[in-house]
């Protein structure tokens, strides 16, 4: 890496008939290029993995070599593969290092969350079950990545990586791949904490190195474990060790005993992404430049970390079968409230009982946001909350809010409690949620609409020990008269599946 980043020797280029480049995925201030596979007749709602290349690599040198493409194909899920640029980085290397590249809302790191936004919208991939993964200098972004944006990944995996936020600067970069920097935890962790407003719930990570590489030391595997188990609120000290394939394997749990931290210690191995390559049911992959056959598939026990893997064998602590359990709205404690576009002059609406719930702009120019409330208190203390989605009817509508502006979108806010009083009031217009725009509801013009999948965000701010509320708004304020009405009454559903 002349610059910044795991120096790797130019790979050939491998086949890339199934990868398919998409163009216009948003303003991609990085400059990247998006590449995708998404399996024949792969239903909505499935998981998507965003795999991000070493250096000198491209998404073609890094898709079915590493065996995600064959575990998309097996275990059903959507795979999205960043590209970097020569251009932007002479080795093709993502600019872990560049301060410009991985804060939230800059550069690479906000290109590559265009592309899930893209795949949302082609595919229909579930936005609370996405993950990351990345070789080298892939695995330094990926765990920028997941300081950046925590609320949009479930799950990360960093391969031959570095810490997150470990560099800003390219002199910083050298000294983080070779010795490696050592911090404490609490130093470590408050790198992620500080990197966004998010305080939880956190990614869960996977960490893989070799134990003889020479080019990204071994000790960031180490440091891995630190920042990440911090971020949890746990120990760096193992709560299980055992080997797999012959390779020391370390998991780390969180209070409730989940498994949030996991460490494969590949012994012999130097700097590269483990394979295994044939046909058993734990293989895949196949040998190139930096993917090394070592009889251990990475790609293959990440994804059983994550929970995508489908096989009879659920690995060693599997969860309970999910429950799900439909709520009703609390129509006594529901209403919309009125204001101007900047959200000043609130006021409570007063028409919901005759016309419905009001969201968007009115023909007196006051822009309106509905406030749901229901009483989730029935849920288990210690349920895990698998998947959320909000379903309301349609009742009357006015013009296309979602058309005005272009691009518009029906957004949901969750609350873990109530906005301010359990009834509406004027101060819910601008009240601070638990979790912002957790699930979206398309366009409809008649009938009931259900939302998309609530982000992990969503699913965590829903309450069981009492009232959830959401809010419905647009995400840009009409700029003429487009609003939708939603029915009055027990008329809404808050569907939630729990282990």
């Amino acid at each position: 890496m002349t610059v910044a980043a795991f120096i790797l020797s130019p790979a050939p280029t491998a086949r890339a008939a199934t990868l398919e480049e998409v163009t216009g995925f948003g303003t991609n201030p990085g400059n990247l290029q998006m590449f995708r596979y998404v399996p024949d007749g792969l239903p909505a709602d499935r998981a998507l993995v965003v795999a991000l290349h070493g250096c000198t690599q491209n998404a073609a040198a890094y898709d079915d070599e590493t065996g995600w493409t064959e575990l998309a194909d097996r275990l059903g899920f959507a795979l999205l593969l960043p590209q970097q640029r020569s251009a932007n980085n002479a080795n093709s290397c993502f600019n872990w290092f560049e301060s410009g590249d991985i804060s939230r809302g800059a550069g690479e790191a906000l290109s590559i969350v265009q592309m899930m936004d893209r795949m949302r919208a082609d595919s229909g991939v579930d936005p609370g079950r996405a993950f990351v993964t990345g070789l080298s200098a892939g695995g330094a972004m990926t765990s920028a990545m997941m300081a950046a944006y925590p609320e949009r990944f479930r799950g990360g995996a960093v391969v031959a990586g570095i810490p997150a936020r470990c560099a800003t600067s390219l002199v910083q970069a050298f000294g983080c791949m070779h010795p490696g920097a050592d911090k404490s935890p609490a130093q470590w962790g408050d790198l992620v904490r500080g990197a966004s407003s998010h305080t939880g719930p956190w990614p869960t990570l996977s960490v893989w190195h070799g134990a003889s590489d020479s080019t990204v030391a071994p000790m960031n595997r180490t440091e891995l474990v630190e920042q990440w188990t911090n971020v949890h609120g746990t120990d760096a000290t193992a709560d299980t060790s055992d080997t797999v394939a012959g390779y020391p394997h370390r998991v780390y749990r969180d209070a409730g005993g989940h498994p949030v931290v996991e460490s494969y210690e590949i012994t012999g191995m130097a700097h590269g992404q483990p394979v295994d390559p044939g046909s058993g049911t734990t293989q895949c992959g196949r040998a190139a430049p930096y993917i090394l056959d070592v009889n251990i598939c990475a790609a293959h026990h990440i994804a059983r970390f994550w929970g995508l893997d489908a096989g009879p064998d659920p690995g060693p602590d599997p969860e309970p079968d999910p429950g799900t359990v439909v709520f009703s709205n609390d129509d006594s404690r529901d209403g919309y409230v009125k204001a101007s576009a900047d959200g000043s002059a609130a006021t409570v609406g007063t028409l919901d009982g005759t016309y419905g719930l009001a969201v968007g702009r009115g023909a007196d120019g006051k822009h309106s946001r509905t406030v749901l409330s229901f009483d989730t208190s029935s849920l288990p203390d210690d349920a895990v909350v698998e998947s959320a989605r909000l379903s309301v009817t349609h009742a009357s509508d006015s013009g296309d809010p979602w058309a005005s502006p272009a691009g518009n979108a029906l957004a949901v806010d969750a609350h873990r409690g109530c906005l301010g009083g359990c009834t509406v009031e004027a101060a819910d217009w601008s009240a601070a949620p638990t979790a912002t725009a957790v699930a979206t509801i398309p366009r409809f013009t008649s009938g009931t609409a259900s939302s998309t999948a609530f982000t992990v965000a969503g699913q965590d701010a829903i309450n069981r020990s009492g009232t959830t509320q959401l809010r419905l708004r647009f995400t840009q304020p009409p700029g003429t008269t487009a609003y939708v009405l939603i029915e009055p009454g027990p008329q809404a559903t808050l569907t939630v599946t729990y282990s």
